[in-house]
């Protein structure tokens, strides 16, 4: 018989060889080879490529915004374009020093085909540059451009254009981009690029957040750019008509631009769909062709503040994007790759609550504000005109005895002036309170203010799309597309 000591050593020597068993599979991958061992990369790299990042964008809210649909229009055999491509895949996201990354070295990742840590804008965590995609199809001649909801030097985007050791450097992000050679910039994000102390016309711009005289938009004007910005002007843009090898740089908004649930209700700037069909009119003048990375980055933030109608409406804009690079595709089926992607997901969401078996997302239809950009500034200590007010714009009619509470709660919180991070993380508590209420009458709800170490779907269509299928880390998604551009990423020896 075993003693317990004997014992514990043999669980300990078989646990130990099952993990060295995994890891040596795990370290040795067949890359980009068939159930047939043959490879699956094959013919003359794809002139035009669509790169699509979901920022937050996992399993679950993808189905969100396709079963959305399906209840709202009564059409059961409606798709989303990213969930209908041909060639699909899962992919792992942590970083180099987290199983839960952030969009920085998850978008370092996706860009570079390099693991970094969290924070770290394409450089190794000691500080060197790593090659990125949009660099080297620069460098093969072809344009480029990059396409966002968010600020034009948030994390994604600054992971294809910058180098930088951290993410919150944006003044510094956005005079890399002068020396990037992007042809096509669009998004938010226009105080990084204005001086200090500027002041303008433009209300929706607000204060530079500069910290030095530079104009930068003058400065890409001098270059050459055709420069929009504000969403003074927007129709501007819209009316654009390109001739031959423009570049643009547009920042509509001073920070992000609006959640497209707000976006839709004035459409002061342009949606996320427009603008990709702006980047492909410009960016297809080029005879060598294009490299576009569009990121749908608000998905991510509607993910932070719990805000399920949010998410779902910046998912369907976001697919609506990906159908502008589909039409492309019918044109030029031959020549064109597009791969969706997401960097991780944002929330935790779960489609199902406690004992249910059912979703019930129709209980959104009535929302018609964001949580996070409106809904958080509502409640002015004034408790039956907040009731009406999410009653009106919110959807929550005929609150119960224990939704009441829930928002009472909340309500005595702010008016104390107190804080419950633990509950309602670092948004308002009585926004919090609200959304999570409408989460649970539509039997779906969140595990957490931040990111999840969830693995993530990816599609494609195209050229090689098939190369991305199977089970990947984000690293090679970026891997496989350089092998099949014929890039040349920079490889990081790894330590014996």
């Amino acid at each position: 018989m075993l003693s317990k000591k004997n014992l514990k050593s043999k669980i300990f020597a078989g646990a130990l060889a099952f993990t060295l068993l995994v890891g040596n599979f795990g370290n040795k991958p067949l890359d980009n080879v068939s159930a047939s061992g043959k490879s699956d990369i094959n013919g003359k790299a794809p002139k035009y490529v669509f790169y699509f990042i979901g920022d937050g964008l996992g399993a679950a809210q993808r189905q969100a915004a396709e079963y959305y649909v399906q209840e709202t229009t009564k059409n059961k055999d409606f798709k989303l374009n990213i969930n209908n491509l041909p060639s699909v895949g899962i992919n792992t996201t942590h970083s180099l020093n987290s199983l839960v990354t952030d969009s920085a070295a998850a978008g370092t990742a996706l860009a570079t085909g390099n693991k970094t840590n969290n924070g770290v804008i394409a450089k190794t965590p000691d500080g060197k540059d790593v090659t990125t995609l949009i660099e080297e199809a620069e460098r093969n001649g072809k344009a480029t451009g990059i396409v966002t909801t968010t600020r034009l030097t948030h994390a994604t985007p600054a992971s294809f254009a910058s180098h930088n050791i951290s993410r919150n450097n944006e003044n510094e992000i956005a005079l890399d981009y002068l020396d990037s050679g992007v042809d096509f910039f669009a998004g938010g994000g226009a105080r990084h690029f204005l001086p200090q102390g500027w002041v303008d016309a433009m209300p929706s711009i607000g204060k530079s957040k500069r910290t030095d005289d530079r104009n930068l938009l003058s400065e890409f004007d001098d270059q050459g750019y055709k420069v929009f910005y504000g969403a003074e002007q927007s129709d501007s843009f819209r009316n654009y008509k390109p001739s031959e090898q423009e570049k643009v740089f547009a920042a509509f908004t001073g920070s992000h631009m609006p959640y497209e649930i707000d976006r839709m209700q004035n459409n002061n700037v342009p949606s996320l769909a427009e603008i990709t069909d702006k980047a492909i009119e410009t960016l297809s003048k080029d005879e060598d062709g294009f490299f576009l990375m569009v990121e749908g980055g608000r998905i991510d933030h509607a993910g932070h503040a719990n805000d399920l109608t949010g998410v779902i409406h910046d998912v369907v804009a976001f697919d609506k994007a990906v159908k502008e690079a589909i039409d492309f595709y019918q044109e030029h089926k031959d020549e064109t790759l597009i791969v969706v992607v997401g960097d991780h997901e944002t929330g935790g969401m779960g489609l199902g609550f406690g004992k249910n078996y059912f979703l019930k997302l129709d209980q959104l239809k009535d929302v018609k504000v964001s949580v996070e950009d409106t809904l958080q500034n509502v409640y002015n200590g004034n408790r039956e005109e907040y009731i009406k007010y999410i009653q009106d714009n919110f959807g929550l009619k005929d609150l119960t005895q224990e939704e009441l509470k829930e928002l009472n709660k909340a309500m005595d919180i702010v008016d104390k002036g107190q804080k419950d991070e633990k509950t309602y993380g670092s948004y308002n508590p009585v926004a919090i309170a609200t959304t999570h209420i409408l989460s649970k009458r539509a039997n779906a709800y969140w595990t957490t203010f931040a990111h999840s170490a969830t693995q993530i779907p990816m599609s494609a269509i195209g050229v090689n799309a098939q190369a991305f299928e199977g089970f990947k880390d984000n690293t090679e998604i970026a891997k496989t597309m350089a092998e099949i551009m014929d890039f040349k990423l920079t490889e990081i020896k790894k330590a014996k």
